[in-house]
């Protein structure tokens, strides 16, 4: 079996810099782009963008519309995640405005990169190197240990007649960012463009595990 030359850190260095596709992507979304452009770049802090993710989504509150939107960034250390909403004016500020949180998380501390794919007539699928349409829907799951979910249920017995307490059973996962795209809402190459970032991610975590 070949094995490639170079290991995973130098393949990831060898990739494209990508800063000024993000910033047109932020510019594209249309979504206060200076505002979030901003705020991206002083928490990427002059590293080079790898891979992406821009998801403009808005959400409904009421009888109000809201727009918010998420800028996930993969550099050579760090994975990156950025969300900015809008707010109507209140007692503090008297005028709309923004609000922006990022967090900067190093890559040696990522836990878990869990992708779920739905493919309809999965009879008919063509993998790679064919382009989209492929999965109709993507759910990209990642977690560091920031945040954590705990799941439980009762617990049971193998006695369909055991009526006794066995107390409770669960899961605790790790959750901290989740994003869901489909083909239907958001297009085929806004699920392309998840499972390619979910790709670079998973190789980049992986050549740390191997330091």
């Amino acid at each position: 079996m070949r094995r490639d030359a170079d290991g995973p850190h130098e393949r990831l260095s060898s990739m494209p810099d990508r800063n000024a596709d993000l910033r047109a992507a932020i510019e594209k979304s249309g979504y206060y782009p200076d505002v979030v452009a901003d705020s991206v770049n002083a928490a990427v802090a002059g590293e080079r963008v790898i891979s992406y993710l821009v998801h403009h989504e808005p959400t409904i509150d009421r009888d109000e519309v809201r727009r918010h939107i998420t800028v996930v960034v993969l550099t050579p250390t760090r994975l990156i995640v950025a969300h900015t909403d809008e707010h109507e004016p209140d007692d503090l500020l008297p005028a709309p405005y923004t609000s922006t949180s990022s967090e900067a998380v190093m890559l040696s501390t990522v836990r878990s990169v869990v992708v779920t794919r739905m493919v309809a007539n999965p009879a008919s699928y063509v993998g790679k190197p064919v382009p989209p349409p492929g999965a109709n829907e993507v759910v990209l799951t990642i977690g560091w240990g920031g945040v954590g979910r705990v799941d439980l249920e009762p617990a049971t017995c193998s006695d369909p007649q055991c009526d006794a307490d066995h107390g409770y059973t669960g899961v605790i996962a790790s959750d901290d960012f989740s994003i869901r795209v489909s083909a239907t809402a958001d297009g085929n190459d806004a699920v392309a463009h998840v499972l390619a970032f979910a790709e670079a991610l998973s190789a980049s975590t992986a050549g740390t595990t191997q330091q």
